[in-house]
């Protein structure tokens, strides 16, 4: 990587940079390579396809082709797009392409790179309502949207975290303040107990680990045929539990698990959970969106019982990562578990004042509800709808291809728009046709285990892929299987 030089002295914009004139050359400089920039995005996003899905080199060849050091002497942007462009670009496994078909599908949609741009250029901090009452009231706004579309009640207070990682860390640690609210000044005692599918996402087991209740004391409620939680499976471990002076605390639920999309009765598990008093949290980070289709509202019944939801807006709902929205009907609990003010963060009393560091473990908080906003406006509810209904016959279609194919077999139902299947082989040639397929270039695709086999997964959900897109996948699966 070599340096391009910057204009000479003065005219350099970080020379001086506070006195007027360089303020202006510094701001001039960033309105031209602003539009270098959206140029290039621009072109990025009209020829995606142009692109490896995933990147070909080596692990550790971007650090080697790196300088160790940083810059003595700052450089022009054109020399940083240069090499953005010819030695970072290289190493990126491009997650918005219209070929990426692995985990869950995803887009950064034009809205909400705009918005992005506009939330760093004000780098507003949400901390309490002061500190940037855009940040809470915008957040508000756009989640109370959001929550009608997918149905659940008004009582529900919305927050947007990160990850559904630490949403769901933080439905826990509401849990336990829930049921023993001395934990926050003592710590977690021992026997606290957890419970989620055998299907649910590791994160719950993560958010466990981290709050010190323990990998131990998650359990593991057995599924079904279509791999959804035993309802009656569930009461028998509480029971159980309860008679070994056991400490119930909380149930997770999952609409849409990450291996094959299967939907927990959240209806029958809520009964239980009210019957023991315990907190009942539903990951819908995935398949939450689905619920925004009046033929899918059924998804979440019961949700409106629960303490808790998670929907990722990153996943499903053509937001760019990373933008996790947090349910509660219990906000004055999670208040209770997390707020904690200094003197010097004392804020406004009005209860009108949203104060966001009061709900959770960060102090500081990004402006993300802004390209949610845009979003949502930009698209409109029926252009998201027009979309995801897309997404789902695309994958409906899809499985009607295999359920043809006597070389495949389909291993889950296709609820949404992610297929499981297999070869009907050895595990070792399934990752053989999944690795060649993803050799090409042409597209990504990820597997799973699924009743102790290994099973390959499409899952649809970018906004540019098209039935082209699918068929590609397709044929190159059948020509792999053919060579195995």
């Amino acid at each position: 990587m070599t340096q391009t030089p910057k204009p000479a002295a003065s005219s350099d914009p970080t020379s001086s940079i506070t006195s007027a004139e360089n303020w202006n050359a510094y701001v001039e400089d960033f309105a031209k390579s602003a539009h270098q920039t959206v140029d290039w995005i621009a072109g990025f996003l009209r020829e995606t396809r142009r692109y490896p899905v995933l990147p070909s080199l080596q692990p550790g060849a971007l650090i080697d082709a790196l300088p160790a050091h940083a810059p003595q002497q700052g450089e022009a942007f054109s020399a940083m797009l240069r090499d953005f462009e010819q030695q970072v670009m290289p190493a990126v496994t491009h997650w918005n392409h219209p070929g990426f078909f692995a985990y869950f599908g995803t887009t950064g949609s034009t809205p909400a790179i705009l918005a992005d741009m506009l939330s760093a250029a004000l780098n507003t901090n949400g901390l309490h309502w002061k500190t940037s009452p855009a940040v809470a009231e915008l957040e508000h706004v756009t989640l109370a949207w959001l929550r009608e579309w997918i149905g659940l009640p008004p009582e529900f207070f919305g927050i947007i975290y990160d990850t559904a990682s630490t949403t769901s860390m933080h439905a826990l640690v509401a849990a336990r303040e829930l049921k023993y609210p001395e934990a926050r000044i003592e710590g977690s005692t021992p026997n606290m107990v957890v419970y989620t599918s055998e299907q649910s996402h590791s994160s719950i087991e993560k958010g466990a680990i981290a709050i010190g209740i323990g990998q131990n004391n998650v359990r593991k409620v057995p599924v079904d045929a279509e791999f959804r939680m035993l309802p009656d499976a569930l009461a028998r471990l509480i029971e159980a539990d309860l008679k070994a002076g056991k400490r119930p605390i909380c149930v997770v639920a999952t609409v849409g698990t990450t291996s094959s999309t299967s939907i927990d009765p959240v209806a029958a598990i809520v009964d239980i959970c009210e019957k023991h008093g315990l907190w009942l949290h539903v990951d819908a980070a995935y398949a939450g969106s689905a619920a925004i289709l009046p033929e899918y509202k059924y998804i979440l019944r019961g949700a409106e019982r629960a303490h808790s939801l998670v929907l990722n807006p990153h996943k499903w709902m053509l937001t760019p990562i990373d933008t996790s929205v947090f349910y509660t009907r219990r906000p004055d609990i999670l208040r209770q578990a997390f707020s904690l003010v200094p003197e010097y963060l004392r804020a406004s009393g009005d209860p009108r004042a949203i104060h966001l560091m009061d709900y959770g473990i960060p102090l500081g908080h990004r402006f993300r509800s802004l390209k949610l906003w845009f979003v949502m406006r930009y698209f409109g509810r029926e252009g998201i709808e027009r979309i995801l209904r897309s997404h789902i016959a695309l994958a409906k279609e899809l499985a009607d291809w295999i359920d043809a194919d006597a070389r495949f077999e389909r291993v889950a139902p296709v609820p949404f728009s992610v297929v499981c299947f297999r070869y009907k082989g050895s595990d070792e040639q399934n990752k053989q046709i999944m690795d060649a397929v993803n050799a090409t270039g042409k597209v990504f695709l990820s597997n799973t285990v699924l009743n102790g086999k290994v099973v390959l997964r499409i899952a649809i959900g970018n906004l540019g892929s098209s039935m082209e897109d699918v068929k590609t996948i397709w044929k190159l699966l059948r020509e792999q299987a053919a060579k195995v």
